[in-house]
């Protein structure tokens, strides 16, 4: 087919180019990185697909035993090999921080596998093969439409042999997962009986892709039936991992250099400090939100209900459920022009992002989420997803639901998702021209960056000091302190679901619908929610030391462009990487 042809061409032209550029030793690293990555693409295609190399999209990966046993034999083999095949002491500096990024990645893969056996204990692991990879084609891939369509056929009709391995390999998985893994297999089951045709448009493969569809509904019917009728009720799993776990786990995930016990302590102090601002502002706005009423007493409960109160009123003003990523949309266009005039930083160009209606087989754990355009298909789109509440909810759950995400708090997701949180800054990192920081991007980097933009964005002027706005900044802020409380308390301190709904819902003032979708996820997903917190305190610190340094010459736009430039990097790296931009001396090297 010669769209993949032309494909393949520019990938093979791409790793000459850029394997001439590199200097040394450092060229040494790139070789032998897309050599392994070469070989990860073979054996799990949809890995090349979620990065934007297109050679393998008609391909599913092989989620047999045997196969998974293959991918970690490759793992290893890269891991030993490393050492042998480049020298970390010939590298430049740059080419030593792509070695280190490597190593940890491969060392983190290795030992998340051992533990935890996500293919074996986590029915949502085959989800997204199920249905992500084709929903991925159908969105992402720059492919003529043709070949996308003719792709996602030839990927729909291996489906089965995904679920075949799921029902041999899924044992006494954890009860929260795989009531997850049925509802997003209900979404699955409507996305190839409807949604999907949506997505294709006219076609002429449209009588080859209802057939391929027709042939996969039933199959997901049965499993369907499989994960309610035979899986739930052996779902015995312990979903705690336990502190020890938790420990390692923190370390291997976040690569920060600060351990999760001293995390959880400073997230226990913001929390603290983050509720008495939050006071100070709604007390300011009470005669405006709740006029002739009388401010509550000054004590622990009377500054919480003065807070909720006027956070309630606020909520009022909120959108319909079918119009929540229309609303998104809505902020879009204010939130971008005052990152130009205020000189935030230099937005992408041009702008690649979409905002859609999350897919029902992705929802379930949480309300929005970036897919950012992948980094070996430069033109890509990305797609900021919002999720409407559940069809299953009754009318009060719904409104719920809808006031957490009012018009003030949809400003504050749109940012952090979108501008200049993840879409942004996932932009930048794709220009930066190693492709291991490409790749391997840190998440507590990204999440923290998409956390640090949403006071920041207020500090500098947004909304222009609305009390609305920013109570609900402070509240979205105060969520990220409380998941990183919650994930270690569920997971280390044996918290309890009304413990946890306590925290959430009484302390953190988050809507009980908000709150019970969050427990479901920190028994999902541990250390995970703790990113957010553990990043944006080390942009937020890594800001206040240079601006400090600097003085008047300080300038917020070439600071962040100096952070976002350096690719999606541990944090631990970002004080070196940084000054080193900004011409400033080091205060004390990095070592190996």
């Amino acid at each position: 087919m010669k769209p993949l042809t032309r494909v393949f061409g520019l990938f093979l032209l791409f790793i000459v180019t850029a394997a001439a550029a590199a200097p040394g030793e450092d060229a040494a690293l790139d070789a032998f990185f897309r050599e392994h990555l070469e070989a990860g693409f073979r054996l799990r295609p949809s890995t090349a697909t979620a990065l934007g190399e297109h050679r393998f999209d008609d391909q599913l990966d092989d989620v047999s035993p045997a196969a998974r046993d293959r991918w970690v034999q490759q793992t290893r083999a890269t891991l030993e090999a490393l050492p042998r095949r480049v020298d970390f002491t010939k590298l430049t500096r740059a080419g030593q921080i792509d070695y280190e990024i490597l190593e940890h990645n491969l060392r983190r893969s290795l030992w998340l596998t051992e533990q935890f056996k996500p293919y074996v204990t986590d029915p949502r692991s085959y989800n997204g093969l199920i249905s992500g990879t084709v929903f991925s084609l159908l969105t992402q891939s720059t492919l003529p439409k043709e070949t996308n369509v003719a792709n996602a056929v030839a990927r729909i009709r291996q489906v089965p042999k995904v679920i075949t391995a799921a029902r041999e390999s899924l044992q006494n998985p954890p009860r929260a997962y795989v009531e997850t893994a049925i509802q997003q297999n209900r979404g699955a089951i409507r996305f190839y009986e409807a949604d999907i045709f949506e997505l294709a448009g006219q076609t002429t493969q449209q009588a080859a892709l209802k057939t391929a569809a027709a042939e996969v509904v039933p199959v997901l019917q049965a499993y369907q039936e499989f994960l309610e009728k035979d899986l739930l009720p052996r779902a015995k799993g312990e979903w705690r991992i336990g502190r020890e776990l938790f420990n390692r786990k923190f370390e291997l995930e976040t690569d920060t250099g600060v351990t999760a016990d001293q995390t959880y302590a400073d997230a226990r102090a913001e929390f603290d400090r983050v509720r008495n601002d939050m006071y100070v502002i709604a007390r300011q706005a009470w005669s405006r939100y709740c006029p002739g009423a009388a401010l509550p007493p000054d004590d622990p409960e009377g500054r919480r209900a003065t807070v909720e109160r006027v956070l309630q009123r606020i909520a009022e003003d909120h959108g319909k459920p079918e119009q929540l990523a229309q609303d998104a949309r809505a902020t879009v266009v204010g939130i971008k022009r005052f990152i130009a005039t205020a000189d935030i930083l230099t937005l992408p160009d041009p702008d690649r992002c979409h905002i859609i209606e999350m897919p029902e087989f992705e929802r379930g754990n949480s309300v929005a989420y970036m897919a950012s355009p992948p980094p070996l298909d430069p033109n890509a789109t990305g797609h900021y997803a919002i999720s409407p509440p559940p069809a299953s909810w009754d009318a009060a759950k719904v409104r719920s639901f809808l006031e957490e995400y009012n018009r003030q708090m949809l400003q504050v997701l749109t940012i952090h998702e979108a501008y200049p949180g993840h879409y942004v800054q996932m932009a930048y990192a794709n220009r930066n021209p190693s492709l291991i920081r490409k790749v391997l991007s840190s998440g507590v980097f990204v999440e923290g960056w998409a956390v640090y933009t949403e006071q920041m964005m207020l500090d500098q002027g947004y909304g222009e000091g609305d009390p609305a706005l920013r109570l609900n900044q402070l509240k979205f802020y105060l969520r990220a302190v409380a998941n990183a409380i919650l994930d270690h308390r569920m997971h280390c301190e044996n918290m309890t679901d009304d413990q946890a709904l306590d925290l959430l819902v009484k302390q953190a003032f988050q809507s009980e619908g908000e709150a019970r979708l969050k427990v479901i996820r920190s028994k999902q997903s541990s250390v995970q929610l703790s990113t957010y917190f553990a990043g944006r305190m080390a942009h937020y610190r890594l800001r206040q030391q240079i601006q400090r340094e600097l003085g008047d010459k300080f300038v917020l736009g070439r600071y962040h462009e100096a952070v976002l430039a350096n690719g999606s990097i541990p944090v631990k790296y970002l004080s070196e990487l940084v000054r080193a931009r900004l011409g400033l001396p080091q205060v004390r090297g990095v070592e190996r």
